[in-house]
């Protein structure tokens, strides 16, 4: 059998996705918009030896699997895949045929990365954010523009360019914590310490950011100290729970609590409350499920051997219950979902724009990776199987008064 047999008993031809393989064997339009090439004996191992996205993402990030046409289109045709269709004899078929293909179990390509010790130790912990976070400051400019902002942002309207709604979202979260000048921010998992420059320079506050990525730490610093900021605002190399200082009026986490893994959550938010004055607020800005139906994490899926080690998601009904639970009053939450399609819509085009100087400063298997792992997340908020939930709290003071206005203005005109 020819693999372009096995694909055309796979993949419907209505999918409308071609096909060419090593052995010569072709299936599919001539006249795609996307082709799939496998290219060598070792794609075909690959896959057939760990037949899902596991498998498919080992053979496209070692080159042996290439897509022809836009990434996120391939994606958006073959997936969701339904084999209702094969019955158990085509199964058995199938898998004798490949069965050479089943037995041989090429080594992984260098990217995939297994961590050891305790999960979500303190060395685990640090170990998992040192390996997507401190790729290169030089690749990520070029994925995430200007801003160096690798969160979900906010279109204020149609056609915005990202540096807008990137800043929009900034100023949307400093607006949620009620800032003032004088008052005292802190911001977990600040990245590159955008929101900690946003809240200084345009609400007056004084911040301190924290962040367990060394790369991000100087870059985020360094930024401080040439707008000029360093006498108000500080980024720390550092785990936020050796965090000694208290009495923030506000605490800002974008980003982070996909990282802190479900089991410590309730540890995590007391953590943050603890640091908050009577009255304070709290922003907590996170990728979730649609719900708990689902697993917090996948051990053998594409994002957590390559992308995410150690990331959990969990519904925003869990995510805000165990807040209520910390000590927060739960004030306002929605969902960004079609906001970060559009983010990610734009980190995809600006790597395709720098490809080469991508490829040139972190290698090509890991280009692929984060294109593979960009398409493929804009994928999954359009179809609704992860979210993006912005979830306010306060620290209720004295007879349970909040500090809260009746109405938040939320909008900007």
């Amino acid at each position: 059998m020819k693999l372009a047999e096995v694909f055309t008993a796979v993949v419907p031809q209505e999918r409308g996705v071609a096909f060419r393989a090593y052995d010569g064997s072709t299936a599919g339009p001539p006249d795609a918009e996307v082709t799939l090439e496998l290219r060598t004996p070792r794609g075909a191992q690959y896959i057939a030896s760990a037949p899902s996205q596991l498998g498919l993402a080992r053979a496209y990030v070692s080159g042996d699997l290439e897509i022809i046409g836009d990434t996120y289109k391939a994606l958006a045709r073959l997936y969701p895949l339904d084999t209702s269709h094969l019955s158990v004899k085509d199964k058995a078929r199938l898998a004798k045929e490949l069965l050479p293909y089943i037995m041989s179990r090429p080594a992984p390509p260098p990217q995939e990365r297994r961590l050891s010790g305790r999960r979500h130790s303190r060395r685990r912990d640090a170990d998992a954010i040192h390996h997507h976070y401190d790729v290169s400051n030089l690749f990520y400019s070029w994925v995430l523009g200007p801003s160096m902002a690798y969160t979900c942002a906010v279109f204020p309207y149609e056609g915005a360019s990202l540096e807008v709604a990137q800043e929009t979202k900034f100023d949307l979260v400093c607006r949620k914590l009620g800032l003032q000048p004088g008052m005292r921010l802190l911001d977990v998992g600040c990245g590159w310490g955008g929101m900690v420059r946003h809240a200084v320079k345009h609400y007056g506050v004084s911040a301190i950011g924290v962040t367990l990525s060394e790369q991000q730490a100087n870059y985020g610093q360094q930024a401080i100290e040439r707008d000029g900021l360093a006498d108000r605002a500080q980024i720390r190399f550092s785990d936020y729970r050796d965090l000694p200082e208290s009495d923030f009026d506000a605490v800002s986490s974008i980003g982070l609590t996909e990282h802190i893994g479900r089991a410590n959550y309730p540890s995590y938010f007391s953590f943050l409350l603890a640091r908050l004055k009577p009255e304070g607020r709290m922003l907590n800005h996170t990728i979730t499920r649609p719900d708990d139906s689902e697993p917090t994490h996948y051990r053998t899926s594409f994002i957590n051997r390559y992308v995410f080690p150690d990331g959990e998601l969990s519904g925003p009904g869990h995510i805000m219950s165990t807040m209520n639970a910390a000590g927060f009053e739960i004030r306002h939450e929605e969902n960004l979902r079609e906001h970060y399609a559009l983010t990610l819509k734009h980190w995809c085009e600006n790597l395709d724009a720098h490809w080469d100087e991508a490829v040139a400063e972190a290698g090509l298997g890991t280009a692929r990776v984060w294109r593979l792992y960009m398409a493929a997340s804009r994928l999954g908020f359009d179809l609704n199987t992860i979210q993006l939930h912005q979830t306010l709290g306060v620290k209720l003071g004295d007879a349970y008064r909040s500090g809260m206005p009746l109405r938040m203005q939320l909008d900007v005109a």
